[in-house]
């Protein structure tokens, strides 16, 4: 209504205006007295007729324009009459704002599509936060399960390792149990009851503990081939002298069985060059080569007559041996000294009448005749026979090749006559003298 106003009140000035340089020939004069009033406002009243359409007021500028104000009523049903003719300028003026109403529609129309985009982007933002709300609560969720599952990890290893350590210490049992339920097959009907020393005992009781032998266990190869055992392996006995079982090779086929193995070559596999506790001790593989232990070969040998029997082969596989119808070897206390005699056999003697009575000697003890030989045995001055030497492969060897101070194979001098030689398979073991096989059913 404002813009309306506007244009009629441009239009009204424009008709006064012309009424003004159209009676300025008429009215010079007057205007002319009254050019000291020009500042001064006249207000008049348009006729009767023309009241319905408001009032207006002018004024002279002092540049000789005229300056109209009016004020039209708000009719909608009643409309003024025309008061002027339209000039070019009021038709342009009008086209003008024609233009810009439609353009003002036009940004009305962009304001409210905006505003509708505005609010789109605004529910598009909301979402969005939403949505990484809900994404850092699954994030944070996820954090707290990854350290529960940590949790559960750790609690898993833990069991897993406690798991490890039972499953080590069955297995640990069962070998136990393996090797117990073995030692009962080797041995059927023999119990073992060991009374060990206890704080309870005296003195004199703790240096001699009693060791109880229950009816039916083994004190050599020879009472189980009477138990019934007549196949070649490794069995467990209890000497009568002993204080603990101990496990043998027992031969059930040479010369009707019976024989209790301490010592056997064939494959230079195991090393005899060792040091005096291990010749007391024991080493190497019951399968294989091995020398049972002086400790054990004197509890074996010294608990009744034994005879013993030594097995030997050269590289050209020819068998012979050597029976002497006594042996026995005395305790540690006494170096283990050897008795031996009564021999007989296949090949002539290098053992009994140059060895016995005398004491077991290793490398470690000082011994020269030990030293030279790299081994362990009954040396004098050094020996005729050592079954214990340096395994050469082939049988010859040179003291020159080998800058050695002395012959240190597996020697039996009266075989090949020579120090020099050194026998590929040999074995010694024994057996009681009264033994007697059993005919086979």
């Amino acid at each position: 209504m404002k813009l309306s106003l506007l244009y009629k009140s441009l239009i009204l000035a424009a008709w006064t205006q012309s009424l003004v340089h159209s009676d300025n020939g008429t009215d010079t004069q007057e205007t002319d007295s009254n050019e000291s009033d020009s500042h001064q406002t006249d207000k008049h009243r348009i006729s009767s007729g023309l009241m319905q359409c408001g009032e207006y007021s002018n004024e002279v500028m002092p540049n000789g324009q005229c300056r109209l104000m009016a004020t039209l009523p708000q009719l909608e049903e009643q409309r003024c009459p025309d008061m002027f003719r339209c000039t070019d300028e009021v038709s342009y003026w009008l086209h003008e704002n024609e233009e810009r109403k439609q353009q003002m529609q036009d940004l009305k129309e962009t304001i409210s599509e905006l505003q509708e985009e505005l609010r789109n982007h605004r529910h598009r933002i909301k979402v969005l936060e939403l949505q990484n709300e809900e994404k850092n609560g699954q994030n944070s969720s996820l954090e707290q399960r990854f350290h529960a599952l940590e949790q559960i990890y750790e609690e898993a290893n833990t069991l897993l390792h406690i798991h490890g350590s039972l499953i080590y210490d069955m297995q640990t049992q069962i070998r136990n149990l393996t090797m117990s339920v073995e030692r009962v097959r080797r041995n059927p009907g023999c119990m073992i009851n060991i009374v060990r020393t206890s704080p309870l005992l005296n003195a004199q009781e703790t240096l001699h503990p009693e060791v109880q032998h229950i009816r039916n266990c083994p004190i050599d190869c020879a009472s189980l081939y009477y138990n019934g055992v007549h196949r070649s392996g490794i069995f467990t006995v209890v000497p009568s002298l002993g204080s603990t079982p101990v496990e043998v090779y027992c031969d059930m086929e040479t010369d009707g069985g019976g024989w209790t193995m301490f010592q056997r070559r064939q494959d230079g596999k195991v090393n005899f060059n060792r040091k005096w506790t291990e010749y007391r001790d024991g080493f190497g593989d019951l399968n294989g080569e091995f020398w049972l232990g002086n400790d054990h070969i004197h509890d074996i040998s010294s608990q009744g007559d034994y005879c013993l029997r030594v097995n030997l082969e050269d590289w050209n596989g020819k068998h012979k041996h050597a029976l002497y119808q006594s042996f026995r070897i005395e305790n540690e206390e006494n170096q283990y000294r050897l008795h031996v005699s009564g021999f007989s056999g296949t090949v002539e003697d290098s053992f009994s009448w140059y060895h016995d009575k005398q004491s077991f000697s290793t490398p470690d003890t000082g011994n020269i005749c030990a030293e030279i030989s790299h081994g362990g045995w009954w040396y004098h001055q050094c020996f005729f026979a050592n079954l214990n030497g340096v395994y050469y492969k082939g049988g010859r060897y040179s003291a020159k090749g080998k800058n050695l101070l002395g012959p240190d194979g597996i020697v039996w001098y009266t075989w090949k006559d020579s120090d020099y030689y050194s026998l590929k398979k040999v074995s010694m073991m024994i057996r009681p003298r009264t033994f007697k096989p059993r005919p086979s059913p």
